[in-house]
């Protein structure tokens, strides 16, 4: 049904200039297109401005808009990653550039197993795991993860513990050391418990002991002038940042919940419901009082 109450020129004045995605309704108020925007306040009034060239396609689309709504984010990875979120869900119109399986990797803890491993995963589970993400690049996931095995000496094997310690020789992770090799029995089920909790509270967002490590690390290579090492410690410093970037638009729980939120004025109300799915933001409603 089309909302003939929706002032689109007055709905333009009132759009912010913060990161964040954009959806537009038809005039049977379907989910026609979503867009992300780095200025939801510049990005959004081009569509609706004839001076533009905007293509066949946008120009369709733009004939059939009859009202929009704006979700605001922290950041442009942020709305990036809330963009893919809900074109998967609504599979908007006149959606192309997304509409396939592209999926953003997580950051997996596999704490189901007796001796946890830290791996790259394109899926959020119920498998008991831990999940860190999405994130949007793909190197940096696994530049963090390789840091991780560097700084507290996770396994990354496939192998079957404790069923198949010391079946096998220790592989050369052990030897370079970046494994203590719980395969072999070098280390207890306790004491490799404690690293991953430290993996875990790194991950959480605790990690400013280790840049400082690293921080520490890359001075002391550029003093002794050994300046490839201090470009790799720069790099790894830099990937573990962006890779740190909290993501409020997705839940590792991955349970559904609905999020409300009130706002009010003397005699005026209105109620904002978020809807979370497998722990992922997929749509609003809102409702005036």
């Amino acid at each position: 049904m089309e909302n003939n109450n929706f002032d689109i020129q007055e709905e333009l004045k009132k759009l912010p200039g913060r990161p964040g995605v954009y959806i537009m309704h038809d005039e049977k108020d379907h989910i026609i297109y979503v867009g992300k925007a780095i200025s939801l306040k510049n990005r959004v009034r081009q569509y609706f401005q004839s001076s533009r060239n905007k293509g066949v396609k946008i120009e369709q689309m733009v004939t059939h808009i009859r009202r929009f709504e704006y979700i605001v984010t922290d950041s442009e990875l942020e709305a990036l990653v809330l963009e893919c979120n809900l074109i998967k869900e609504h599979h908007p119109k006149y959606n192309t550039m997304l509409m396939d399986d592209k999926t953003y990797p997580f950051i997996k803890v596999t704490t189901n197993e007796a001796f946890p491993r830290v791996v790259l995963s394109r899926k959020m589970l119920k498998d008991k795991a831990r999940y860190f993400g999405p994130y949007t690049s793909s190197q940096a996931v696994r530049d963090t993860i390789d840091l991780i095995h560097k700084l507290f000496h996770l396994r990354s094997c496939n192998r079957s513990l404790p069923r198949d310690i010391g079946k096998e020789r220790p592989c050369l992770n052990y030897h370079i050391k970046q494994c203590d090799a719980p395969c072999q029995g070098y280390i207890s089920r306790e004491e490799y418990g404690k690293a991953v909790n430290e993996v875990l509270r790194f991950l959480n967002g605790n990690y400013d002991s280790v840049l400082k490590e690293l921080e520490d690390k890359m001075n002391a290579a550029s003093e002794e002038l050994e300046f490839e090492r201090a470009i790799e410690y720069r790099e790894l410093i830099s990937s573990v940042k962006k890779v740190a970037q909290k993501q409020k638009i997705t839940d590792s729980s991955g349970e559904d919940r609905d999020v409300l939120a009130v706002a009010s004025e003397e005699e005026d109300a209105v109620v904002q419901v978020f809807f979370i799915r497998g722990g992922r933001l997929i749509g609003r409603d809102h409702f005036y009082l």
